[in-house]
């Protein structure tokens, strides 16, 4: 999938735009770009014999400053006076080999054209670590083979996993992280990054780096809108799905994400020193996001000038700035400026420098032999093995989500005659982030190659072919016949195949028009107001191949152009099609539009029933496409599918009772008629080249399904509060705190066959707990089950979740077959954050340990006892962060300073609450350190064991002037004795960072 040239997008961390800034290439052409293939051993740095730190420091004082400050680029150029080769930073890897950028031809999008696995929500969805490292080491391999063909392209530092929590399905971006559970994220990211690097961590196959560091799940704003995070919420949600892979050393840095937390841009989020870094002894080179630098003095207004904003990005802990495309220019400007101000200095530099320093020296990059991985070359791509791999993958991916009646599997002898259809039944679809495919197994190629010679397969997509008749001149809309197409013209009298167009409906009123004279979607050509059919799929940042049909009240429709940049601010009227003088379509306003008839040629929904009936067995295939239903920059607005899929499912059961759904995507979604009504349900991913293959093992049971789901699925949208609210303790979000009925629970799976577990036992020593559990397939089949245990905490001072996962392990069994598994777990690991002392606590009490099939089927019960600590009651005495309450209403969580710290902000009437404070005799005086930027007085108010409770003072809080400027106010307190909850309650525009009431 390349693009046509398209204007510079705004900034945003997907593929730049191929026109990207030429200014600065032929500068950093002239450093010697290409730079040696390997250098020859002159100086200690390139002895590998020597340990790490003695090279990076002595190549360190080796630099100039203006060569230190020119590393600091995603593109760092050769310094050939050393033999230093140049080096990139940023390839794709999410699930294989994706794409990267060409220095060469302005940041040109590159597509790898390699091994292509499942998305990894679907990698996630195999719940095996094991299977999943052999996946990362043969992306790893596969980069490498990359690089060895074009080092300057490919990159050695890879941009995957995607680590965000999946907590809200509307996400956009649903597709590319792993689970809505820490845990289970952190085991298949560790498994990941572990096969990407290889098996010696001081010599790298290739170097991932964790995305989107932190509290990214919303894609509308995500440069300006604020997550807010309590501190139980960081620390035991957020943060623990990036710990795991940086602690096992399976990961070599993190990408900061674009927006704010608390207040403050993650770009100079002093986390990424304070608390990623403590993850590890080793160094990490840490990234910025596509355009994150500028958007600190631009779209967030965050900072005055660039020097500013890039010297606090390097001091918060950032080293690699993705910024200006190709060009180092504007980066190597700010930071001398920084440097010469004294907002920056020396020793800054050099520890930015020397954590980029570090990695080059683990991947080999200062070898005179390139490193141990340097002989591997482009035989890797796409090798036999790995095609095995990503259809064993795909085929592990596939979770079966209704099977009645025992519908599946499919029986090859006697399915003779089988219905393929549905608008995914022959096609197969990439998405943002992966390469491009070097062959296709369709479902329909998947399921014909199955049934074999000895069986028919009839299919349809179940499109609507349709033809746009001009009501004013009676004209068809044409396209081209050739491979480029042509611009769409009214030109024909009938509805010949030029005048035909198969219209796919993703869903919410987007449609996609595939010309019958080519086989290409039309789609905006070039920037221009005309439209050409010479797309083979959907594609490019703005997605320039949607329409829109809207009827009129006479009847007749118009034809809206709903490419994505439609939707931006900048986009002006011109959305809708009318044809010229010569009858070719461009576009224009609503008022200026031609007003068109539908011919419907042929029906989808009509088409795929002929092709069910009296079929064996139909399966119906629907789904998303990637570009459009959810993906970076777009979150959905619903988890429904699109309405004409729905209706083609039901015309077909309707039918043929024998339908199979096939749920070809990347989310959850509300299948409740076809739960309902439906035989057999099965869900997968969009899986790469292997997708039929993996479907038609599956369907027929060569692959018994042991897929399960990495995140809850819910019945309506309306169970999910505001996407924008992190708070998921509050809100009860995800099934760790959701006590509503879900369609599938996390977990959630089927089998073919059957299993029982028996004999728990629940034993303790040495801090580790031991689960022992018998389970036995009790079919007829082999099959894998995946074991999952979790726990519940029965009495804690805080609330906790409904259960939570704290072991698995996917086991497979012959018929008949037991197996003892040994499930285990930290005591340590039990832990929450105690917000009245800022700690990991764990608290003494009985233990609920639930073993099951899913979160919601627990086969077996046990209870464990556990000597840890009572949290006391609260010493307000002492000075208490603000931020550190137990519930809330209306506060925003803000930045304290711009460095570090968080505040609570709040308006009249928000409050919070801090939970049995003991206040002993009686305290005396509060005290708050508060800023106010307006003018006039806002106030706030302590009240005892509720926000309208006994009033016990209230301190005044006078304009500061400034929303950093803090100000101490006092109170003197009656009543204020003994055991409460102890509320503040604030009246006008306030920021709150710490208060004591002694």
């Amino acid at each position: 999938m390349k693009f046509r040239p398209r204007i510079p997008r705004p900034t945003g961390r997907g593929r730049p735009p191929v026109v990207a800034a030429t200014l600065g290439v032929a500068v950093l052409a002239t450093l010697g770009l290409s730079g040696p293939a390997h250098a020859k051993e002159t100086y200690p740095f390139q002895n590998p014999r020597l340990p790490l730190k003695t090279r990076v420091d002595d190549l360190l004082k080796r630099l100039t400053v203006d060569e230190k400050i020119s590393l600091l680029h995603q593109y760092e150029p050769a310094i050939p006076r050393l033999g230093i080769k140049a080096f990139k930073t940023g390839t794709e890897g999410l699930h294989g080999v994706a794409w990267s950028t060409d220095i060469h031809n302005n940041g040109a999008v590159v597509t790898a054209n390699g091994t292509v696995f499942p998305q990894a929500v679907g990698l996630a969805s195999t719940w095996n670590p094991a299977l999943i490292q052999k996946v990362g080491s043969a992306v790893g391999d596969e980069a490498r083979g990359f690089n060895s063909e074009n080092p300057d392209v490919w990159g050695l530092q890879l941009w995957a996993p995607v680590v965000n929590l999946l907590r809200d399905p509307r996400w956009g971006r649903n597709e590319e992280g792993y689970s809505e559970d820490p845990y289970l994220t952190g085991a298949i990211s560790t498994a990941y990054g572990s096969g990407i690097e290889g098996p010696d961590k001081d010599h790298l196959k290739a170097a991932p780096v964790l995305k989107h560091y932190l509290a990214n799940n919303n894609e509308v704003n995500r440069d300006t809108t604020s997550s807010d995070l309590r501190p139980r919420v960081k620390k035991e949600y957020d943060e623990k799905a990036f710990s795991p892979a940086i602690s096992a050393d399976a990961a070599t840095g993190v990408m900061a994400s674009y927006n704010l937390v608390n207040g403050r841009p993650n770009t100079v989020s002093p986390d990424l020193n304070d608390v990623v870094r403590s993850w590890t002894k080793r160094d990490l080179l840490n990234v910025t996001d596509a355009g994150a630098p500028n958007n600190l003095t631009g779209s967030e207004h965050y900072y005055a000038t660039q020097p500013e904003a890039d010297a606090a990005l390097i001091k918060a802990g950032l080293d690699s700035f993705t910024v200006d495309d190709t060009n180092g220019g504007p980066t190597t400007a700010a930071v001398k400026s920084a440097l010469d101000q004294g907002l920056l200095k020396q020793s800054d530099l050099d520890t930015a420098v020397s954590h980029i320093l570090s990695l080059r020296v683990r991947l080999g990059d200062f070898d005179p032999d390139g490193g141990p991985y340097a002989k591997i070359d482009k035989s890797v791509i796409d090798s036999a093995a790995n095609q095995a791999l990503a259809r064993q993958t795909a085929d592990q991916a596939a979770v079966l989500l209704k099977n009645a009646g025992n519908a599946l599997p499919l029986d090859a002898s006697k399915t003779k005659k089988l219905a393929v259809v549905g608008p995914l039944e022959k096609t197969l679809y990439t998405d943002w982030y992966s390469g491009s495919l070097p062959y296709k197994v369709t479902p329909l190629d998947g399921l014909k190659e199955k049934l074999g010679s000895g069986g028919t397969v009839s299919d349809s997509e179940g499109a609507d072919r349709i033809a746009l008749k001009d009501v004013k001149t009676g004209k068809y809309i044409t396209a081209g016949t050739g491979a480029s197409g042509a611009a769409l013209k009214e030109s024909a009298t009938s509805a010949d195949t030029t005048a035909q167009f198969d219209a796919f409906d993703w869903g919410q009123g987007k449609l996609t028009l595939r010309s019958v004279a080519n086989g290409k979607y039309a789609g905006r050509y070039n920037w221009g107001d005309t439209v050409v059919n010479d797309q083979d799929q959907p594609n490019g940042w703005f997605v320039q191949q949607m329409f829109s049909l809207e009827q009129q009240s006479d009847g007749s429709y118009l034809l809206r152009y709903a490419g994505y940049e439609t939707d931006e601010s900048w986009y002006g009227d011109n959305k809708y099609l009318k044809a010229g003088s010569d009858g070719t379509l461009t576009l224009t306003t609503k008022s200026g539009a031609s007003h068109f008839s539908k011919d419907v040629i042929s029906s989808g929904a009509d088409e795929a029933v002929k092709a069910a009936k009296g079929a064996d067995a139909a399966v119906v295939v629907v789904g998303s496409m990637p570009f459009i239903n959810g993906r970076e920059a777009h979150d959905r607005t619903t988890m429904a599918l699109a309405e004409s899929q729905e209706n083609l499912i039901k015309a077909v059961r309707a039918a043929n009772p024998n339908t199979i759904v096939v749920v070809e995507n990347s989310y959850p979604t509300t299948l409740n008629w076809e739960q309902q009504n439906v035989p057999a349900i099965l869900w997968t991913t969009h899986a790469g080249a292997e997708t039929g293959h993996a479907l038609a093992d599956t369907l027929f049971g060569d692959s018994d399904p042991a897929g399960r789901l990495t995140q809850t699925w819910y019945r309506s949208d309306g169970d999910l509060p505001d996407i924008l609210d992190y708070d998921i303790i509050k809100s009860n979000r995800t099934y760790l705190y959701y006590q509503g009925q879900t369609l599938y629970p996390f977990g959630y799976g089927l089998s073919y066959t059957t299993f029982k577990y028996d004999r728990l036992n629940v034993s303790q020593s040495s801090g580790k707990v031991t689960a022992t559990v018998h389970v036995t397939n009790t079919g007829k089949r082999a099959g894998d089950e995946v074991v999952q245990l979790y726990t519940h905490q029965r009495t804690s001072r805080d609330k906790q979740p409904v259960k939570q996962l704290r072991a698995f392990q996917r086991v497979h069994l012959a018929a008949g077959q037991t197996k003892t598994m040994h499930l285990t777990f930290k005591v340590s690991d039990l832990a929450h954050w105690d917000v009245t002392r800022d700690k990991d606590v764990v608290e003494s009490g009985a233990y609920d340990v639930l073993v099951g099939a899913s979160s919601a089927d627990i086969r077996q019960r046990g209870a464990l006892q556990v000597h840890g600590e009572t949290i006391p009651a609260r010493n307000l005495a002492a000075p208490t962060r603000a931020v550190d309450f137990d519930d809330y209403q209306g506060v925003h969580l803000v930045d304290e300073t711009k460095v570090r710290g968080d505040a609570v902000g709040a308006t009249d009437g928000n409050w919070v609450k801090f939970a049995d404070a003991s206040l002993g005799s009686g305290a005396a005086t509060f005290t708050a350190s508060a800023a106010k930027a307006g003018a006039g007085d806002g106030s706030i108010e302590i009240r005892l064991d509720s926000p309208t409770g006994p009033l016990a003072g209230t301190a005044t809080v006078s304009s500061t002037g400034d929303v950093y400027k803090y100000a101490t106010t006092t109170a003197a307190l009656q009543g204020a004795k003994g055991r409460h909850d102890v509320y503040l309650v604030f009246h006008g525009d306030l920021r709150v960072s710490t208060f004591s009431l002694k």
